[in-house]
């Protein structure tokens, strides 16, 4: 494995890390290291990555989304941060194109600075674009298909394609996207005033610091929401909110939230949500789905 790593990311014009500890790339501050961490120099750099490891048949996982605990022995083969991809262009008729890497604060931003309205909804998510695409992310002001005029994706073979949204199926916390990686996103906005825009984006700004526990290294939500309910209802109903393994909290701001408390690992968390879990079905008669995403070796 070594040797074909090497090989793997060889001539490559990014950042190149061995056994990179990736607690240090994940909002919940928790994970094992990967083999390799690249961040490529732009979306050249980045097909050249993916036709070297797809040669040498290596897994690769692209980081990107909030949404993730990655176990306490890290994830082999290639790991692939795209921060690096974060340039935006505005285009004809109220549409930006965003790079994956692009973190949604700074495209909120930019859409503001020109009046362009349609990314309220996503005010405090911290997550990148290519993220928030393939996760659907979304809140109770909207969510991530409201907004996607089509995504260009680099396949597994290295080829350049760009899908339009019509052609991707969006569903809660979903989207069918063609295999390989979001390089980079057309968003259909529209017109606005921009003290509007930045009266909504205040506003929820607000609603989230007030009731979810932004202060705390967290992954979002951890439950997908039962139909008609609400997961952090459910689950502070049954009696958890404080409950703790380790360093790994249910949070008492937010119960659908777990925050690290300092030193938890994926294993806490995973313990934790087993617990939550049997005792909210029990309690309650209610199997709740994970929204959160685990990656890694245990």
């Amino acid at each position: 494995m070594p040797r074909r790593l090497r090989e793997a990311v060889a001539g490559l014009r990014g950042t190149v890390r061995f056994h990179a500890r990736l607690a240090d790339y994940t909002s919940f501050k928790i994970g094992g290291p990967a083999d390799v961490l690249v961040e490529p120099a732009d979306a050249e750099d980045l097909v050249q990555l993916v036709v070297q490891v797809s040669a040498r048949k290596l897994p690769m996982f692209v980081l990107g989304g909030t949404n993730l605990l990655v176990r306490d022995k890290g994830i082999r083969g290639v790991v692939v941060s795209l921060a690096r991809l974060r340039s935006i262009k505005e285009e004809p008729e109220s549409v930006l194109y965003a790079e994956g890497g692009v973190g949604m604060p700074t495209l909120i931003g930019y859409a503001i600075r020109r009046s362009l309205a349609g990314l309220e909804w996503a005010a405090g998510i911290p997550g990148t674009v290519a993220g928030c695409v393939v996760m659907n992310a979304g809140t109770r002001l909207g969510e991530m298909k409201d907004s996607v005029k089509a995504v260009r994706i680099v396949t597994p073979a290295g080829r350049v394609i760009d899908c339009p949204a019509r052609d991707i199926a969006f569903s809660y916390r979903r989207a069918e996207l063609p295999a390989g990686i979001v390089a980079g996103v057309w968003l259909q906005l529209k017109p606005g005033v921009r003290s509007d825009i930045e009266k909504v984006v205040k506003d929820y700004l607000r609603y989230r610091r007030d009731t979810q526990p932004l202060t705390l290294p967290s992954a979002g939500c951890v439950f997908k929401n039962p139909p008609n309910d609400s997961a952090g209802r459910v689950v502070e109903a049954a009696g958890f909110k404080g409950a703790r393994v380790g360093d790994a909290e249910v949070s008492r701001t937010h119960a659908n939230f777990i925050v690290n408390q300092g030193h938890a690992t994926a294993k806490d968390v995973l313990a934790l949500v087993r617990k939550v879990r049997t005792h909210v079905v029990r309690k309650t008669g209610v199997t709740l789905d994970l929204e959160l995403k685990v990656v890694g070796q245990a």
